[in-house]
C-alpha cells in the first residue's frame, strides 16, 4: 500500500471543511440576502405608494380618470415602477404601463385581496398582462368615500419587475462568490502553511529515524524551535532512545567481537547450530579440523558438512536431550585416525525453549600420539636398559656361582660386564643430554649467536677422526671460511659428531664420508645455511625415514645393537636443530648411503 505524505492528509481535509463551510455560509447568506432585499424593496414600494396616496385619492374622489392615468404614467416612468389603481369591484381605472380598458378583473389577485381586507398586500408572482415576474405591493386608500357598500376600499398597487431584483441580487451574489473564492484561496494557503508546519518536523524526524535504522546513532534529531510541544517531546524521546540504542549496540558489538576473538583463538573446534541442524557459527579451529571455509559451512546442515554418522547421531541426541552429551569419537582422514572428544549442550531462550545447540570438538589426536610415544618410549628404554642389565646380572651371577675361578674366564666376564656398563652409561648419558636440551628449549635458555661454521665442523671432525681411522675411512670436508650462522657452537658440534658417528658405524671399511656446509635459499625472508654429512654405507629403507628421528627407533635393530648404538643420537640431532630454529632431514637409498642435512638461519 502506497502511503501519502502527512500534508496531503491534512490539506484536503482542511480545504474540504473550509470550502463546505463557506458554501453553506454563502447559501444561507444568499437566501437571507434575497429575503432581506425583497423585504426592503417591498417596504420601498409601500413607501412610494404612501407617498402618492394623497394625490391618487384626490383624483379618484374627483373622478378625474384621465388626470389619474397621466399621473400614474408620469410617476411610473420617473420611478421605474408600475402603478395601478383598482376599484373595489376589481376594475382597473389607471395603470402606468397598460391600457386599463383592456385589463381584466383584478379582484382575485392575492395582493388585492389583502388590500381589500384593509392590510398591505405583498406578492411575488408572474404577471399575465406583462408576461414577467413582478413584485407587487398593494395598499388600501384611506378614504371612506372611495369604499363600496361592502366597505371594500379602492386599492393603489405598486409593482416592480423581478428581473431588476434578480440583477441586483446576482451582482451581490457575484461579489459574495468572488469574496468566498478569495477566502478559499487564503484558506488553502493557510492550510498548506499549517500542514507544512506540522509535517516538516515529522519529516525531519523521519530522516533522523532512517539514520537510526542505518545504525547511525551519533547524529541527534533536530527540529524547528517553533514546533508543537508534542513533536518536541517525541523528538526528545527518540534522541534518548537513540542514545540508549547506541550504548546497547556498542555493548553488543563489543561482546560479539569478544566472542569472535575467543572463538577464533580457541584450540577446540566450536559449532553453533539451530534446531534444523543448520550451522550458524563456526570458529577457525573447526574450519581447519573439517577442512572447510566459514562461507561454505554457514547455513549448511551438519550432515552435509561433517559427513560422519557418529557425529550426526550425537547431534540428534544433543538436540533431543537437555543434558550435556559427551563422547569420544574417531575419524579417518587420509588413512590417519583423528581422535575427538565430542561435547554438545542445548541453547535456551528467555522462555526456556531450545533454539539450537553449541557443539565442541576437542582434538585428542596429539594426546593419543603422545601416549603412544610415551608407551613406546617406556617400552624401548626399558628394553634398552634391560639388555645390558641382564648381561651384567648374568655374568655377575656366573662369576659368583663358579666354584673354581679361572682368571682368564673371569677377566673375560668382567670385560663383558664393563662393556655393558659403558653401554648403560651411554644410554643414561644420552637420555640426560636429551632431557637437558628439551628443558633448555622449553625455558628459552639456548641463544644462538653469529658464529663461523668452519671451526665448529673442524672440531667435530677432529673428535671423530680416530674412529674413522680405525675403519680406514676418509672424511672429506668443504666449507667456506667466511660462512657464518646463528648457532650454539657446543650444541652444533655435538649434533655433527652424532651424525659423523652414525656415518662411521654404517660405512664399510675404506669408504669416504663427506662433510659440507654452504649457503642455501631464502626462507621467510631469512637466509639459511646447510650443513650436510654424507656416507656411502648400507643406506636406510624408505619406510623407516619418517620415524628415524624418534627416540630408540632403529631401522636395523640387530645391527644397531651390535654396533653399540643407544638409539638416541638422531633424536638429539633433531632437538638441537629445532633449538636453532632449523630442521634436520635425511635422504637415503639401500646400498647407496645416506645424507643427513641440518638447515639453520644464517647470521
Amino acid at each position: 500500500m502506497r502511503h501519502k505524505k502527512l500534508v496531503w492528509h491534512i490539506f484536503p481535509a482542511n480545504l474540504l471543511i473550509t470550502a463546505g463551510s463557506l458554501l453553506v455560509l454563502l447559501w444561507y447568506g444568499s437566501s437571507a440576502l434575497d429575503a432581506f432585499y425583497q423585504n426592503w424593496l417591498a417596504t420601498d414600494l409601500k413607501d412610494r405608494a404612501h407617498f402618492i396616496e394623497e394625490q391618487v385619492t384626490r383624483l379618484v374622489r374627483q373622478d378625474k380618470v384621465e388626470e389619474l392615468k397621466a399621473l400614474c404614467r408620469q410617476l411610473g416612468r420617473k420611478t421605474s415602477t408600475r402603478i395601478t389603481v383598482i376599484q373595489p369591484s376589481g376594475r382597473v381605472i389607471a395603470d402606468s404601463d397598460e391600457n386599463p380598458d383592456i385589463m381584466g378583473d383584478h379582484s382575485k389577485r392575492p395582493e388585492i385581496l389583502s388590500a381589500f381586507s384593509g392590510k398591505t398586500g405583498t406578492m411575488l408572482r408572474f404577471s399575465a398582462t406583462l408576461r414577467v415576474t413582478m413584485l407587487y405591493v398593494a395598499i388600501p386608500l384611506a378614504d371612506k368615500a372611495l369604499e363600496d357598500h361592502k366597505g371594500k376600499p379602492t386599492v393603489l398597487r405598486m409593482a416592480m419587475p423581478a428581473s431588476s431584483i434578480e440583477q441586483t441580487l446576482q451582482g451581490l451574489r457575484t461579489k459574495i462568490a468572488f469574496s468566498g473564492l478569495i477566502v478559499v484561496l487564503l484558506a488553502m494557503l493557510a492550510a498548506i502553511v499549517v500542514s507544512r508546519r506540522i509535517s516538516k518536523p515529522l519529516e525531519m524526524m523521519t530522516e533522523g529515524a532512517k539514520g537510526f535504522a542505518g545504525e547511525n546513532f551519533s547524529t541527534a534529531l533536530t527540529i524547528p524551535d517553533n514546533c508543537s510541544l508534542e513533536v518536541g517531546t517525541l523528538a526528545a524521546a527518540m534522541n534518548s532512545m537513540a542514545r540508549k540504542l547506541q550504548e546497547r549496540f556498542s555493548t553488543i558489538v563489543q561482546q560479539r567481537n569478544e566472542l569472535q576473538t575467543i572463538l577464533s583463538s580457541m584450540a577446540d573446534a566450536v559449532l553453533v547450530i539451530d534446531n534444523a541442524k543448520q550451522i550458524k557459527t563456526i570458529n577457525t579451529a573447526a574450519c581447519q579440523l573439517f577442512e572447510m571455509t566459514e562461507t561454505k559451512a554457514i547455513n549448511k546442515s551438519t550432515q552435509e558438512i561433517l559427513r560422519d554418522i557418529n557425529i550426526e547421531r550425537l547431534v540428534n541426541q544433543t538436540l533431543a536431550d537437555n543434558k550435556t552429551v559427551r563422547e569420544e569419537i574417531t575419524l579417518n582422514r587420509d588413512g590417519d585416525k583423528i581422535f575427538l572428544q565430542y561435547s554438545g549442550v542445548q541453547l535456551h531462550d528467555n522462555n526456556g525453549s531450545s533454539f539450537g545447540a553449541v557443539i565442541t570438538f576437542h582434538d585428542l589426536t596429539h594426546i593419543r600420539r603422545l601416549e603412544n610415544i610415551r608407551r613406546e618410549f617406556v617400552a624401548n628404554v626399558s628394553h634398552e636398559l634391560m639388555t645390558p642389565l641382564t648381561s651384567i646380572k648374568g655374568y655377575t651371577e656366573t662369576i659368583l656361582d663358579s666354584r673354581e675361578c679361572d682368571p682368564d674366564e673371569t677377566k673375560q666376564f668382567l670385560q663383558i660386564i664393563l662393556r655393558q656398563s659403558d653401554r648403560l652409561q651411554a644410554i643414561v648419558s644420552d637420555l640426560l643430554n636429551l632431557s637437558r636440551i628439551e628443558q633448555e628449549i622449553e625455558h628459552d635458555e639456548i641463544h644462538p649467536v653469529p658464529t663461523k661454521v668452519k671451526p665448529v665442523l673442524e672440531q667435530a671432525i677432529q673428535v671423530c677422526s680416530l674412529k674413522a681411522a680405525e675403519k680406514d675411512l676418509t672424511i672429506k670436508f668443504d666449507c667456506p671460511a667466511e660462512l657464518t650462522a646463528l648457532l650454539d657452537a657446543q650444541l652444533m658440534e655435538q649434533a655433527v659428531v652424532n651424525l659423523l658417528v652414525n656415518a662411521i658405524k654404517y660405512s664399510d671399511r675404506g669408504k669416504s664420508i663427506e662433510v659440507a656446509a654452504g649457503p642455501d635459499s631464502v626462507e621467510n625472508d631469512t637466509e639459511m645455511v646447510v650443513i650436510s654429512v654424507r656416507d656411502y654405507g648400507i643406506g636406510i629403507g624408505r619406510e623407516h625415514l619418517p620415524r628415524l628421528f624418534e627416540r630408540f627407533y632403529r631401522s636395523d635393530k640387530a645391527r644397531s645393537r651390535k654396533l653399540g648404538g643407544t638409539g638416541l643420537g638422531l633424536a638429539i640431532v633433531k632437538h638441537i636443530a629445532q633449538a636453532h630454529n632449523g630442521r634436520v632431514e635425511v635422504a637415503s637409498e639401500i646400498g647407496q648411503g645416506s645424507t643427513f642435512t641440518i638447515t639453520i638461519p644464517a647470521a
